[in-house]
């Protein structure tokens, strides 16, 4: 078990979450390892199999043109925490929360060109007023 990785370092590694992880396991796509504490554990040599897969979403899914809106940045409000920005892609606006680290890190501002990706778990809504 000395090669094996926690559930942790196993998403780090592949750029997924320790859900999704957990999620594959359920469904057969991973192979994990028990420990002595019942704990799952992840074999390098399934870490490598899933890194060298071609790049995915979180999910394990592709992303599709759909899911993706480039624009640029309009609006963005941090207050606490916690932070608003309005993605301006062609007729569509997009606003999505999201954290002030993340705001931080990703350099957003008005103006920058971003991309707001649509996943079916974070569905927004808004009054159609035509």
């Amino acid at each position: 078990m000395a090669d094996d990785l926690t559930l942790g370092e196993a998403a780090g590694a592949i750029g997924v979450s320790v859900d999704t992880l957990r999620r594959w396991d359920r469904d057969g796509k991973l192979r994990t390892l028990r420990d002595q504490r019942n704990r799952r554990r992840v074999p390098a040599a399934e870490v490598e199999r899933l890194r060298s897969r071609p790049e995915r979403h979180s999910t394990g899914d592709a992303l599709s043109a759909r899911n993706r809106f480039p624009g640029v940045a309009r609006s963005v409000e941090i207050d606490g925490v916690m932070g608003l920005v309005e993605v301006e892609a062609g007729p569509h606006r997009v606003i999505a929360a999201i954290t002030r680290d993340a705001i931080e890190e990703l350099g957003l501002m008005e103006g920058v060109r971003a991309i707001a990706t649509v996943k079916a778990t974070s569905v927004m809504v808004e009054r159609d007023t035509h």
